[in-house]
């Protein structure tokens, strides 16, 4: 039976980029230790049992779906700024001026959970039909638990990042499941047809969901309710930009006075005004040109 591709936690942040915009995903093993899913697992043991069954068919009368992991989590932040991660995004959504925090949520499939309806996580922008060439996103799985077929591991269709089938379309036999081991991660576009499995052990599944997006859309979690003010200036400055205490793009969420938004945070101690040297591409000529010929 065909498996779904993995390569090994040394592969370069570029390679798997380049596997991203070829399949539209990939299956990194072991990228992060077991000594660090014990650290997510305790502090955020008093939130998991704690949230509340989903209310759909779609977010899963029987899954469980922990968010806010920037606030309750310490250990968490280390994953989400984990250096590969960092290097992938910064290569696969280099096309934009930003990327930034889509949303953080454990997602926990309990027993006798039935299969997810196939979807595509982009559709999340209002349908908005993005060309093909053109990410919005970069999503990640990360197995907090044991992650196998039986216990509803991530369906993937292969080859459905492309093209203008809609994800009902697809049928199940044309799903991978996205099985690995602990600490290892799914990392796949905002393209790709997927959903969760049906649980049909008598154990939990739990999954770390952290999605990143280019800075100029709007977050999917709502970073600055979940991470309340007075944990926000525990953060470090990087890790505040993640999640949106920046300039998505020239003059997308500038703050009061046509500040930068870590002034907010940080006040005088950051510099006034916007950085036009890290618009990327054509936004760099387009702001050059602006400056030039304004008055």
């Amino acid at each position: 039976m065909p498996e779904l591709n993995h390569v090994p936690a040394s592969t370069p942040p570029e390679e798997i980029s380049d596997l991203l915009r070829r399949d539209g995903y990939v299956i990194v093993d072991d990228l992060a230790s077991t000594e660090l899913m014990d650290r997510i697992d305790d502090e955020l043991a008093p939130y998991l049992d704690a949230t509340p069954l989903g209310y759909n068919a779609m977010i899963g009368r029987r899954t469980r779906r922990t968010g806010a992991l920037v606030a309750r989590s310490p250990a968490c932040r280390t994953l989400i700024q984990s250096p590969t991660m960092m290097g992938v995004c910064a290569d696969f959504l280099g096309h934009a001026s930003a990327f930034q925090l889509m949303l953080t949520q454990v997602i926990s499939i309990e027993p006798g959970e039935s299969a997810q309806a196939l979807h595509r996580d982009q559709n999340a922008f209002d349908f908005y039909p993005f060309p093909d060439d053109y990410h919005v996103q970069c999503n990640t799985l990360w197995a907090l638990s044991d992650y196998t077929a039986e216990m509803g591991a991530t369906r993937v269709v292969p080859g459905s990042q492309v093209g203008d089938k809609k994800p009902t379309d697809y049928g199940d036999e044309e799903c991978l499941q996205a099985e690995m081991s602990r600490g290892s991660v799914l990392i796949y576009t905002g393209k790709i047809v997927h959903s969760g499995a049906a649980n049909r052990s008598d154990r939990i599944r739990r999954a770390i969901n952290v999605n990143y997006c280019v800075g100029w859309v709007r977050q999917e979690e709502n970073q600055f309710l979940s991470v309340p003010i007075d944990v926000a200036r525990t953060l470090d400055d990087d890790l505040l930009k993640l999640i949106g205490y920046q300039e998505g793009a020239w003059a997308m969420g500038y703050f009061r006075d046509f500040e930068d938004p870590l002034r907010a945070i940080r006040g005088d101690a950051v510099e006034y005004g916007f950085d036009g040297s890290r618009l990327t591409g054509a936004a760099n000529t387009a702001f050059t040109d602006s400056l030039t010929h304004s008055e």
